[in-house]
């Protein structure tokens, strides 16, 4: 495995797969927003530069750039035996994704930064042999609990002042804050055999410092593992899996799982993955007696009788193929006490009202949100709680893209937040919409069946998303002046910029069609076709053609 820098040809003239589904830009790590100085570009927007094989330092369209520092998007050519290192390819179309290494990325869970300033500063935070390097200097990492993290200050180079950070923290010049090892999840290009970053990894050094880290140690780093060694011949073995896998393990052991989230994360999508027949009953609209059924007075037999609930007459009814099935309890956290100590019965008996058992091939599965996102949210109690194998699932754009891709998301939506993933959620301020997964799901479908009407995406995100949303394209619209480029002009032009003037014609086609494919037309018969096959694409994508 060899770190490489990309030719200019291969990001922009004839892109590899990769930057003609998503574009040249790319969202950025905590690391980068912390440690970035200002340039004039802001990470959180994709407007990265690029360092390139030629020695070049170009913006994200191709064009020279002055700063001599750029985030560095790392690229890897891979050799023979190269791709069983690979862990959880996923494909889906024209992308595929792979894990490989770890590096420092999130800021930690802000349940958890408290108690990891507290052992910091006492001293008693354990310090592990692994170590970083961040801009050039060597950050040891520490373990908490089960997290490796690493501690780093915010740049006193930034434009505002403070950094923001994926979670929405604002982290002032100076400040120290711990940030989470977590898998680097790169994007595969199997046909060329590279494994380029799904995110802006690192920043901090010149182009020549950056090639000497990336064939130093930086892969040393990346690979590191602060674990020890199984021994020849041991019979267990331990290995990194997904969230889907560890549900998959789990209901195939017959034990019981609780899928924690926010809202919007997929909770349900990942279950409907393991069961699609899963049987789900969301406990909010639920009482203990729809639970464990009804008893009522039968006058010729003079006696009580109880009748089964509609719900496990349907489960028992989907079992009886012999298949495993998944018993799905929803917004468990949403249910009353009461109810939740019925379904503790379940959990832990496989009974329901001490009189019927649950089929056999029948697998729990429940899923909630916790209270500091609902304000109707309950805590489980704690025998309730430790009957669960506990899954906690986090969207990210790496791992959200390839689902988007495969279920034919509005691609505008996938541009936006590709370049622009603080967006991919915003806090819920009860006065008008905000961001999630599903939300932006939702915005798909309205732009699909609306002609990509933009004005139908405050109402479901919000108005200050929805002005960013539409302030992104409109400046992409505006990076081209239609008509205005004489045929002087179009022959100085370089294929780079020649590409980059098809691309924002694209972003035009909508509103001035005629004028978009003149303009293109006159860049040449290599431009033309590409606009064509990429607008194709897009129409393909929202269901047009």
């Amino acid at each position: 495995m060899k770190s490489i820098f990309l030719s200019h040809n291969q990001v922009f003239e004839s892109a590899l797969p990769l930057f003609r589904n998503l574009g040249q830009t790319s969202s950025a790590t905590d690391l980068v927003l912390l440690t970035a100085a200002d340039d004039g570009s802001a990470f959180s927007d994709g407007n990265i530069g690029y360092y390139l094989a030629e020695g070049e330092v170009v913006d994200r369209f191709g064009r020279d750039k002055a700063s001599t520092v750029c985030g560095v998007r790392p690229v890897f050519l891979l050799e023979s035996g190269d791709e069983k290192k690979l862990r959880h390819i996923k494909e889906s179309g024209d992308i595929a994704t792979a894990e490989f290494g770890f590096y420092p990325q999130v800021i930690l869970d802000k349940s958890m930064r408290d108690m990891a300033e507290k052992q910091y500063k006492e001293g008693s935070l354990t310090k592990t042999k692994l170590s970083y390097t961040i801009c050039g200097e060597e950050v040891p990492v520490y373990r908490l609990g089960a997290k490796q993290i690493v501690r780093v200050h915010a740049t006193d180079e930034g434009a505002s002042g403070y950094a923001q950070l994926s979670d929405g923290s604002a982290i002032s010049e100076g400040e120290g804050v711990f940030l989470e090892v977590k898998p680097v999840r790169w994007y595969f290009d199997a046909s060329n055999k590279l494994l380029i970053s799904g995110k802006v990894l690192f920043t901090g050094l010149d182009r020549e410092q950056a090639g000497a880290y990336m064939s130093g140690s930086f892969l040393d780093e990346l690979t590191a593992e602060d674990v020890q060694e199984i021994s020849a011949g041991a019979s267990y073995r331990v290995e990194e899996h997904d969230e889907l896998e560890l549900m998959r393990a789990f209901v195939e052991a017959d034990i019981p799982v609780f899928v924690h989230g926010l809202t919007g994360d997929g909770k349900s999508d990942r279950v409907k993955e393991l069961d699609p027949q899963a049987l789900d009953i969301e406990l909010v609209n639920e009482t203990p007696e729809t639970i464990n059924g009804r008893a009522i007075y039968n006058e010729t037999q003079d006696r009580i009788i109880d009748i089964k609930p509609v719900w496990l007459i349907k489960l028992e009814k989907l079992c009886e193929d012999g298949n495993i099935h998944v018993l799905f309890f929803d917004e468990l956290t949403n249910a009353t006490k009461q109810t939740q100590s019925v379904i503790f019965k379940i959990v832990l008996e496989r009974i329901v009202n001490n009189r019927w058992e649950l089929p056999k091939n029948a697998r729990i599965v429940a899923a909630g949100n916790d209270r500091a996102e609902s304000t109707v949210a309950h805590d489980l109690a704690e025998p309730l709680f430790g009957r669960f194998a506990h899954i906690y699932i986090q969207t990210t754009i790496e791992n959200w893209m390839p689902w988007a891709v495969k279920n034919t998301i509005n691609p505008y939506v996938m541009e936006f937040l590709a370049n622009n993933d603080l967006y991919l959620r915003t806090p819920y301020t009860g006065t008008e919409g905000h961001a999630d997964p599903r939300r932006w799901e939702m915005v798909s479908r309205v732009l699909d069946s609306s002609n990509n009407d933009f004005s139908l995406v405050a109402p479901i995100v919000g108005r200050e998303t929805a002005e960013a949303f539409i302030n992104f394209f409109r400046a992409q619209e505006e990076l081209v002046g239609l008509a205005k480029y004489t045929d002087e002009e179009i022959s100085h032009l370089s294929s780079a910029r020649k590409y980059q003037v098809a691309q924002q014609c694209l972003y035009a086609h909508a509103a001035k069609p005629d004028e978009a494919e003149a303009l293109v037309a006159r860049l040449g018969a290599e431009f033309l076709a590409w606009f064509n096959y990429v607008l194709e694409r897009k129409r393909r994508a929202k269901g047009e053609i």
